[in-house]
């Protein structure tokens, strides 16, 4: 059977340093180094990726690409009496992923429109880049979309914020079910606080 276009995208990217995205990506860094934080592109990067995410070329859903910095958390130095070892400096990282991050600073710069999901797109020494699909729920088009009406619900309102998107969910623990998985819903904050 005939492969698609997309498969041969798809291969591609699952391995980028032994085939041709390496050089792309090479070229293309040195011009989203120069660009903002959040940068509004005219079509996603890995349209595979951003298809099977929910990606729909229509008017109501833009894509956007996101520079956060790479690494755990930056604190200042503890200037009290400790030996190195108890300062407490090193191995501290976020409770959040840096993906998650990149969704939320997508939605604070486009507050009318939610982040409908969000796809690794490269990385360097200092930076990752990510591209985060965002839907605006009031817009005609996507109201009249069986497939995207959903995220004008009034419960969808600050996805990014409270962890719905698939990489907030991958984040609190709400991406398996079963053993194990006891303690993270409805979610580890509630869970904590049951029987107070």
């Amino acid at each position: 059977m005939a492969k698609s276009m997309y498969a041969y995208v798809r291969e591609a990217w699952k391995n980028p340093e032994k085939s041709e995205v390496k050089r792309l990506l090479w070229e293309r860094m040195q011009t989203w180094r120069r660009e903002g934080a959040v940068v509004r592109i005219a079509r996603p990067t890995r349209i595979d990726r951003a298809h099977t995410l929910g990606y729909k070329a229509k008017q109501g859903v833009i894509v956007v690409r996101a520079r956060v910095r790479r690494g755990g958390r930056r604190k200042s130095r503890y200037i009290r009496g400790r030996r190195t070892a108890r300062m407490g400096m090193r191995r501290i990282t976020s409770g959040k992923s840096i993906q998650r991050i990149a969704e939320e600073r997508s939605a604070r710069k486009y507050p009318n429109m939610e982040v409908l999901n969000s796809y690794w797109v490269g990385q360097d020494g200092r930076y990752k880049w990510y591209e985060v699909i965002l839907v605006d729920g009031s817009h005609p088009s996507v109201m009249s979309d069986p497939h995207l009406a959903w995220i004008g619900q009034a419960n969808q309102r600050g996805r990014a914020d409270r962890g719905k998107t698939m990489a907030g969910r991958k984040g609190r623990g709400q991406r398996r079910k079963g053993t194990g998985t006891e303690k993270t819903r409805p979610s580890i904050r509630a869970h904590g606080n049951r029987g107070k």
